[in-house]
C-alpha cells in the first residue's frame, strides 16, 4: 500500500512523484503521463477521474496514505463536480488530504495584502470552482476525521512554463505604471511546499498561501523573460486599451490585483524559498 497517492500527475505532479519520502502511487489520465512518471520510481495507475461519473471507485486504495490532489476543475461553471466524483469514489480513508487550490479564491483586493484569514470572495468562475472544491474537501474530511491541508497557489513558472510563445507572437502587457502586483512560484519551490504540506505535523487542517514573496507585476515578469531569452520586449498598452482588445478570459486575469501574504507558509512549514529573485528563477527555467 502506498504512503502517498498523487492524483493528477501533470507539470507539478510528475516532479513531485520523485520527491516524496516514501512509496508513491501516481494516478494519471494518460499512458504518456504514466511513462514520464515511471522514471521517478513511483507506481502508476492510468485512470480518468471523469469516468467516476458512471459509478465505481478509484482503482487505488488510499487507506492510511496522504492523498495529494492536483486536478483542476473541469473549466466551466462555478463548481467542481470532478472533486465530488472523486470523493464519492474513494477507496478507503486517507490519513491526510492535500488539495492544491488557487489564490484566485480571494478575488480582487485592489492591490492589498491578503492572508489566510481574509474571507474568500472569488470574482470569476474559475475562482468559485476552486473555492467549491476547497469546501467540499474540508466538509468531507471533517465528517470522517481525516486531516486536510489546502494550498492556495498563484501562477506557476519553471522549465517549459515561461510565456515565450506569447512574447514571440507580440502579445501586449499592461504598462508598468498601471499594472498591479503579481504573485507566482517556481515549480521547484512549489514541489518542496507540497512535500512539506504532505509530511509536516504543522500542516494539519491548515490553509496556506503559496508564493515567492516577489510581487513584481506581469509587465515586469514578461520583460525579464524577454530580455533573458533574447526576445523583443512585448508591446505595452494601458488598461483601457487592454480591456477593449483582450478576450474576456485574458482580461479577467488582469482585473484582480492582490499581494499574497505567505508568512504562515514560511513560518509554520519552515521553508526557505529558493527562487525569491525573479531573474534567478527565470534563468534557471530557460
Amino acid at each position: 500500500m502506498a504512503d502517498f497517492v498523487i492524483i493528477g500527475c501533470g507539470y507539478v505532479g510528475a516532479r513531485l512523484a520523485g520527491r516524496l519520502p516514501g512509496k508513491v502511487t501516481a494516478v494519471t489520465r494518460t499512458e504518456s503521463g504514466a511513462a514520464s512518471i515511471l522514471a521517478s520510481g513511483a507506481a502508476t495507475e492510468v485512470f480518468d477521474i471523469d469516468a467516476l461519473a458512471a459509478g465505481g471507485q478509484l482503482p487505488v486504495d488510499v487507506t492510511g496514505a496522504v492523498l495529494i490532489y492536483l486536478v483542476p476543475p473541469p473549466g466551466d461553471g462555478p463548481a467542481d463536480p470532478r472533486m465530488r466524483l472523486l470523493l464519492q469514489g474513494l477507496r478507503g480513508l486517507p490519513a491526510r488530504f492535500v488539495y492544491m487550490s488557487t489564490t484566485g479564491v480571494y478575488g480582487d483586493a485592489a492591490g492589498e495584502s491578503v492572508d489566510e484569514e481574509r474571507p474568500p470572495r472569488p470574482t470569476t468562475d474559475r475562482g468559485r470552482a476552486r473555492l467549491d472544491a476547497e469546501e467540499a474537501v474540508r466538509d468531507w474530511c471533517e465528517a470522517r476525521g481525516v486531516d486536510w491541508t489546502i494550498l492556495r497557489v498563484p501562477g506557476i513558472y519553471g522549465p517549459g512554463r515561461l510565456p515565450l510563445a506569447r512574447i514571440s507572437r507580440g502579445d501586449p502587457v499592461i504598462i508598468e505604471s498601471e499594472a498591479g502586483p503579481g504573485n507566482r512560484i517556481h515549480v521547484d519551490d512549489l514541489v518542496a511546499i507540497c512535500v512539506a504540506a504532505a509530511t509536516s505535523p504543522a500542516a494539519r487542517n491548515r490553509v496556506y498561501n503559496v508564493g515567492d514573496g516577489n510581487h513584481a507585476s506581469s509587465a515586469v515578469y514578461f520583460n525579464i523573460v524577454a530580455r533573458l531569452a533574447g526576445l523583443p520586449a512585448p508591446p505595452a498598452m494601458t488598461r483601457a486599451e487592454a480591456r477593449r482588445s483582450l478576450s474576456p478570459v485574458a482580461w479577467s486575469y488582469l482585473t484582480e490585483s492582490r499581494r499574497v501574504d505567505t508568512r504562515r507558509m514560511r513560518e509554520e512549514l519552515g521553508l526557505q524559498i529558493r527562487y525569491t529573485n525573479l531573474e534567478q528563477g527565470i534563468r534557471a527555467s530557460l
